[in-house]
């Protein structure tokens, strides 16, 4: 492939991994992860509330990784409430797991911006190792989409496994219990996705740019193109 295509492509590739690496950061910091609804059981039990009597006992939430706000009711008019999940939360939810999503997506941006001034040095340097050669491209790739991958897995078994919006909801509730309705993934979990999708998409451009996968090179073809893989 001529060298100027190969160019346009690894800037598109940076491109899009910078693109990429910004909307993580903006996603870690805002509350737009989940948004849910839970329905106040005790005060829907001892009215005995059904049909649309029901609405007067529905509450909404909306968070993100560090904090979220959201409106009670329990048949006595809504109750805004606001909260953080550091330190409010600590004991409420499971930490080992909400602090793994955090620092596996801090590690998802430095991979992806890595990889951004790989693929634009890639574009317009002369690179002399195998890092910052295909391999290096590949192998940032890979870790990158997979720590995007770690990142939706262990954010969704927080949701669902472990009941997250319902231990939010119930927090300091000694009177009322409140049960998820429903839940849904909202802007930042998919920026997420988006950027998983991405480092998918930089692997397919690097083979499109003309290099191999790794793993489809034979021990021959390794043991000639040595020089090839190291200065290409």
């Amino acid at each position: 492939m001529p060298s100027q295509q190969k160019k346009v492509i690894f800037c598109t590739a940076g491109t899009l991994s910078f693109l990429c690496a910004l909307g993580v950061v903006a996603a870690l910091g805002t509350p737009l992860w989940i948004e849910a609804t839970f329905l106040c059981t005790t005060g829907a039990q001892l009215v005995n509330a059904s049909g649309q009597e029901l609405g007067k006992f529905m509450g909404e939430i909306q968070y993100g990784l560090f904090h979220g706000q959201g409106v009670r009711q329990c048949g006595l008019g809504k109750r805004p409430f606001r909260f953080s999940f550091f330190p409010d939360l600590l004991k409420a939810i499971p930490v080992s797991i909400h602090v793994n999503v955090i620092l596996f997506s801090t590690i998802l941006i430095v991979l992806t911006l890595v990889g951004t001034a790989f693929f634009m040095y890639n574009a317009f340097g002369k690179p002399f190792e195998t890092l910052h050669g295909p391999l290096g491209l590949y192998l940032l790739s890979f870790i990158s989409g997979s720590c995007g991958c770690l990142v939706m897995i262990l954010f969704a078994s927080e949701v669902k496994i472990h009941h997250l919006s319902e231990k939010i909801a119930n927090y300091k509730e000694g009177t009322y219990a409140y049960k998820t309705q429903s839940e849904k993934y909202t802007t930042s979990f998919w920026v997420v996705f988006i950027c998983f999708f991405v480092h998918f998409l930089n692997g397919l451009l690097i083979r499109l740019a003309g290099f191999q996968f790794p793993f489809a090179k034979s021990k021959d073809t390794e043991t000639t193109n040595v020089a090839s893989d190291l200065m290409y």
